[in-house]
């Protein structure tokens, strides 16, 4: 299987993720392209563990974890910020000031 393809759907789904995360407000956009990050370094394990061997798989794995650990905790904390503050606009979050 070509590799190529692969690695270029990886690029441009971590570039959408990166650009989501520097030009979007809201804290669940901002979350769910923090998860297409990760779900495109998946494929990108994915794509060189059939050329690399099964290295690549056992990362996934890993990421997997460290993503649905992240999901978690991440909603834990929008939601208790949106109970507190009754917005998901990051402009308008200020924590340290009370």
């Amino acid at each position: 299987m070509l590799l190529g393809p692969a690695l270029a759907v990886s690029a441009i789904l971590f570039s959408i993720g990166v650009a989501g995360v520097l030009l979007r407000r809201n804290a669940i956009i901002i979350f769910m392209c923090v998860e297409l990050m990760l779900n495109a370094v998946n494929l990108t394990f994915i794509a060189l563990a059939q050329q690399l061997g099964p290295e690549g798989q056992v990362f996934v794995f890993f990421v997997m974890a460290v993503a649905a650990a992240e999901a978690a905790v991440g909603l834990a904390i929008i939601i208790a910020i949106y109970r507190h503050r009754q917005t998901l606009d990051l402009q308008y979050i200020n924590l340290l000031r009370g």
